[in-house]
């Protein structure tokens, strides 16, 4: 069975880039155009990993993943998507329950490979890319 992943970004035209690099796995994955939205799949279904940008409507990704492990699924790793490099910004996130974090602007493939090594355990909690 495939890995099944939640990609969740409001910007459409990355949301779609990323789902079209992440079908070249076969990898089941669900889309999120919003917090609201995010969390709410998130809650409904069991996700192998959860990829969340920072900055979106309705939630941001911080407070999802806040809410996420508050509710108990504190074992999904969650890689945070986010042009802020601020160490303050990371520590929030790392705080907020955030695994990994992935920064923007960033190669799809160079993401697909990050994903891959999380989903077989070659990567530590808490890298960053």
């Amino acid at each position: 069975m495939a890995p099944r992943i939640l990609i969740a970004d409001d910007e459409d035209v990355l949301r779609m880039l990323i789902v079209e690099t992440l079908e070249i796995e076969d990898y089941d994955l669900d889309e999120a155009q919003d917090g609201i939205e995010a969390y709410e799949k998130i809650m409904e279904n069991d996700y192998d990993l959860i990829l969340l940008d920072l900055m979106m409507p309705g939630k941001t990704g911080l407070e999802v993943c806040q809410l996420v492990r508050q509710a108990g699924k504190i074992n999904t790793p969650i890689v945070m998507l986010t042009a802020k490099t601020q160490a303050e910004d990371r520590e929030n996130a790392i705080n907020a329950g955030v695994n990994h974090f992935f920064s923007k602007p960033f190669s799809p493939m160079q993401l697909l490979t990050f994903i891959q090594d999380i989903l077989e355990g070659n990567i530590n909690e808490n890298e960053h890319r």
